[in-house]
């Protein structure tokens, strides 16, 4: 389907883009803390065995990157709106592996310089200091917890494992964090070494849990208890894909933009303990809110029998996947699947003139297609979609192939692009844009696993 190319009111190129000032204040605020750390451990005093100076070293940044971790996994609004769940998610990932190698080389630097000072094996003096020295043997406590969370958080246990399962165990974390900075008021001699470390420490703990306690209880807590959400109708789609309309009190002070999803726990007996991610299907109106899923499982596939007047609990809005981030007067939406729901809120919000390219198996698996259409012909925009089995080929080369693509759109440099879909599709498509010389500026991608 393709209309008239219709102008619209430019948008003003940003000289700063959210997601670097985001980006860079993360790694300053990091970067200031490992300086603050070295300068406090070395006013306190070094030590005259090297392996226990590295033990002690690695532990004081281990203690670090454990704050930090809590820092990025606390779905703070401000950085989740400009770097995206996805993405702070995949940080915390690598961070915690860093953690669990600080951490291990904590112990066995520790565990070793001193059996060197007391002319011990090493296991004896591990003994030793576990059942004589006060608070070690919380930290070993809080050392084996990680080393279990790490276990399961690698991908080939991660993908054998239920996402409530995986999640609870994720839970021990917090215990370890708790056993960790009690051990840190035990014995680290840096912690007391004087009232300015000391004063440091407890601010850094209380800013990382406040951050945790404040985005992931107190704020989802209070957004519920202010909007009240239910059901008010469920619509089927197709056969396997329903659309839930949502409603509550003062919905117009819920900051949810398009293109942004929640994770939604409805209140019956057997759903209240699931929480799903779903983005928005269509543009906040500020008196309903549609999510659109397929059943992809048996959480979604009983979405089709919920009833009206069901009562909802949403965590969110989240997502970087806005418009906050459009750099460019025109945009192209590349969706797949059921990452079109986001595609399709986003069509409603864009500025300038818009491409959308939806790519399907089959002709019958194009979700909300009348709406797009009807979007598209409204807008002025151009609608492509693209259908065929994953290993097709046209005479352009594969469906979103940098061929395929360019002919679609020929001025794709000088548009932003969106991008919404399965891992694979998504890779492939941000593979062919990189080829096509777009910006990486300019491309905006939101992972299937939270957006669909």
């Amino acid at each position: 389907m393709t209309t008239a190319w219709q102008s619209a009111p430019a948008v003003r190129p940003r000289s700063v883009r959210p997601k670097a000032v985001a980006r860079a204040g993360l790694y300053a605020v990091l970067a200031a803390n490992v300086a603050v750390v070295t300068a406090l451990f070395v006013a306190a005093g070094l030590s005259s065995n090297a392996l226990v100076l590295v033990g002690r070293l690695t532990g004081l940044y281990g203690a670090l990157l454990m704050a930090f971790q809590l820092l990025l996994v606390a779905r703070l609004p401000w950085l989740d709106r400009r770097l995206g769940m996805d993405r702070l998610t995949s940080w915390h990932r690598w961070v915690g592996f860093s953690l669990l190698w600080m951490l291990l080389a904590h112990a066995v630097f520790i565990t070793f310089g001193y059996a060197g000072l007391a002319s011990l094996p090493p296991v004896d003096e591990l003994v030793s200091l576990a059942t004589t020295v006060q608070g070690v043997l919380r930290a070993i406590v809080a050392l084996v917890l990680i080393l279990l969370v790490g276990g399961v958080s690698a991908r080939f246990a991660r993908r054998r494992m239920a996402y409530e399962t995986w999640h609870f165990i994720h839970l021990y974390t917090y215990i370890a964090v708790v056993l960790a900075f009690s051990h840190q008021i035990g014995v680290g001699t840096t912690f007391t070494a004087s009232p300015a470390a000391t004063a440091y420490w407890w601010g850094v703990w209380g800013f990382a849990l406040g951050s945790v306690i404040a985005g992931r209880l107190v704020l989802p807590l209070w957004r519920n208890v202010r909007h009240r959400l239910r059901v008010i109708s469920v619509v089927p789609e197709s056969e396997d894909v329903v659309s839930i309309y949502i409603t509550g009190r003062d919905l117009h002070r819920l900051p949810a933009r398009a293109g942004q999803f929640f994770l939604w726990r409805f209140l019956t007996r057997d759903r209240w303990w699931q929480a799903n991610p779903f983005s928005l299907s269509a543009a906040p109106d500020g008196r309903h809110l549609r999510l659109t899923a397929k059943a992809l499982g048996e959480g979604s596939a009983s979405l089709r029998e919920l009833k009206p007047g069901t009562r909802v609990f949403a965590e969110g809005p989240y997502g970087a996947f806005t418009t906050l981030h459009q750099t460019r007067p025109n945009t192209l939406l590349v969706a797949g699947g059921v990452g079109i729901t986001p595609v399709r809120a986003l069509l409603e919000e864009l500025r300038g003139h818009v491409v959308v390219i939806y790519r399907v198996s089959r002709p019958q698996d194009a979700v909300l297609l009348h709406e797009l259409r009807g979007l598209a012909r409204n807008r002025g925009a151009v609608l492509h979609v693209v259908t065929g089995p994953s290993n097709a080929r046209t005479p352009d080369g594969p469906p979103l192939g940098p061929r395929a693509i360019s002919r679609a759109v020929p001025d794709i440099r000088d548009r932003d692009v969106f991008v919404c879909g399965p891992p694979g599709m998504t890779s492939a498509v941000l593979q062919s844009v990189r080829e096509l010389g777009v910006p990486k500026q300019q491309v905006h991608a939101e992972r299937f696993s939270l957006a669909g």
